[in-house]
């Protein structure tokens, strides 16, 4: 069997797609200059998150996820972030191929919490490798990609930073049940408003800022005390 290697040699944001897209950039080796004719590589990419320090305020956000610090030496499991595919073509010996990993902006997704929780640093990933070669001098032969192939990467922070800014500038991302969906449209609907924003705008201004209470006035000692006319309780 053809020996394989793989090594992530950076990560960029993609300006150009519909949606937030990372494309990682892999080297991949076959041992003695073998040629391959092509490869269905499958990846999966998992965060781990053990292999960082966190900040205070870092540590604020990922409380969710993995529960108060104390707790961290159980709780800081690996967590899944992508299973993608590519179909790599033709090389002989080495290679380099674009990994295309579509992303989302979903809060509830514990992958994209915990690179909201990031302040700066790096996120460290696993790659694990499987998938089937087609390779050989004279024809070919099918044989699998080992399932122990795997790459480390550390992915900086500022990437996924800047994918987010150019597709949500300045914005958050909120997931509503779709009946409560249906009556914000009908809302937005019924008062004729041009967008998403202006509808929570206008439920915000409606429901006003909360009523400020009267301070307690000072307290008479006859309002405590009964009356000498009155009887005490026994």
């Amino acid at each position: 069997m053809t020996e394989f290697a793989f090594t992530c040699t950076g990560v960029r944001a993609d300006p150009y797609a519909a949606g937030p897209t990372l494309v990682f950039r892999l080297r991949i080796t076959a041992a003695g200059g073998a040629p391959v004719h092509a490869i269905a590589l499958r990846c999966q990419i998992r965060i781990e998150p053990a292999r960082r320090g966190y900040g205070p305020a870092e540590a604020e956000g990922l409380a969710d996820l993995f529960g108060e610090r104390s707790r961290w030496g159980n709780t800081l499991q690996p967590v899944q972030f992508a299973q993608v595919s590519v179909m790599v073509p033709s090389f002989t010996g080495e290679t380099e191929t674009d990994l295309v990993v579509p992303c989302t902006y979903d809060m509830d997704i514990a992958a994209t919490r915990y690179f909201e929780a990031l302040t700066e640093g790096e996120v460290p990933l696993l790659m694990l490798f499987s998938g089937t070669a087609f390779t050989g001098d004279a024809g070919f032969r099918v044989e699998p990609v080992p399932w122990d192939r795997e790459a480390t990467y550390r992915m900086p922070v500022a990437v996924w930073r800047e994918m987010i800014e150019q597709h949500f500038p300045g914005c958050g991302w909120l997931r509503l049940p779709r009946d409560t969906m249906d009556e914000l449209l009908a809302f937005r609907s019924r008062h004729a408003l041009a967008s998403w924003e202006a509808t929570v705008r206008a439920l915000l201004d409606a429901a006003g800022p909360p009523q400020p209470q009267d301070p307690p006035g000072p307290v008479r000692l006859g309002a405590i005390l009964p009356r000498l006319t009155e009887r005490a309780a026994p």
